[in-house]
């Protein structure tokens, strides 16, 4: 069975044959001792806990109230880190459970797993050694438990295959193919075209341009400009953690006006160095991420009528990978 993983910093997100979760990448370590339940006070309902051979963790929405906060943010996480492992528990264990029932265990086993990363990660020295790492953390038998309404379930996956490319092609692929997989006819015919792919993610800002099914290596790039540098901005004494920030962000309930029109210009000047007025030359430039939803009104007018952005820019990368594991299964 073909399922996604986009392991992205603002949230990891999993794509399979029967629907999609979406997860804050928010993790902290369980210390243990929860204070019970206080007259005058609502209760707390805790978040995903899951527990594996490196300790409890509390995972997504709501975790650093329960927890000591684990924020890195750098590529080594991805290759199969404490906290990227109880995201991905957490990401499947989600997928089973969603809609509110428990669905049988097998349905995802065994796994081909299309796993998108972002493009500074595949690009320099060290990138043949994160993928290498990456597929060697995630292939193989996987078991982990979790708390479930106070009883302790286990759960495991077992991933056979591993296929790993950079988020922005999964990002092309959700524009180019249908939800079966196969080719939209007037969008293959451009795919011999130029098409810029800017994805604007929690940690980075990632660029790429594919001319005939090749990238342009001259205008593809990425750099750590995403809306994690907008929340540093609003951090003004450092007193929230990144995830933190991002439930005040999501709920509109942060004042980060000021500190957006900054983060703005720092992502447009990005573009203007990486692709200057070239981009006025691709057929059509597809922009996703939770970044895409804050620039929407900027980009659209950078790009001129040539922008396309998803219905969903946030699941959009995790569904091309899973659209492209289709057409190539």
């Amino acid at each position: 069975m073909i399922v996604s993983f986009d392991p992205g910093f603002g949230n990891v997100k999993l794509y399979g044959p029967t629907g999609h979760v979406v997860i804050q990448s928010a993790v902290a370590t369980d210390g243990g001792a929860h204070l019970g339940r206080m007259t005058g006070l609502r209760r707390a309902d805790p978040p995903i806990r899951i527990a594996t051979e490196q300790g409890g963790f509390y995972v997504g929405e709501g975790c650093h109230d329960w927890g000591r906060p684990v924020e890195s943010l750098d590529f080594d996480r991805l290759t199969g880190s404490p906290e990227i492992t109880a995201l991905f528990y957490a990401a499947v264990t989600a997928y089973h459970q969603r809609n509110g029932a428990i669905v049988a265990p097998d349905i995802l086993r065994p796994v081909d797993l299309m796993v998108g990363l972002p493009v500074e990660s595949l690009t320099g020295d060290g990138a043949d050694e994160i993928k290498r790492g990456v597929a060697r953390w995630l292939k193989g038998r996987h078991e982990w438990d979790i708390d479930h309404k106070g009883d302790c379930l286990r759960y495991d996956i077992d991933v056979d295959r591993v296929r790993i490319t950079s988020q922005p092609v999964g990002a092309l692929f959700d524009w180019l193919l249908d939800d079966c997989g196969d080719w939209i006819p007037e969008r293959r015919a451009l795919f011999r075209k130029e098409i810029g792919i800017l994805g604007v993610g929690m940690n980075t800002v990632d660029l790429l341009v594919v001319r005939n099914g090749r990238p342009v290596h001259r205008f593809t790039g990425g750099e750590n400009r995403g809306v994690r540098r907008l929340l540093e901005l609003c951090n003004g004494h450092n007193t929230w953690s990144l995830a933190e920030l991002d439930v005040q962000l999501r709920a509109r309930s942060l004042d980060a006006s000021a500190a957006t029109e900054i983060w703005a210009r720092e992502v447009l000047g990005l573009l203007e160095r990486q692709w200057e007025g070239h981009w006025r030359r691709f057929a059509a430039v597809i922009v996703v991420g939770g970044g895409a939803l804050l620039l929407r009104d900027e980009l659209l007018r950078r790009f001129s009528g040539r922008a396309w952005i998803p219905d969903d820019p946030v699941i959009s990368t995790a569904r091309g990978l899973y659209k492209y594991g289709l057409l190539k299964k």
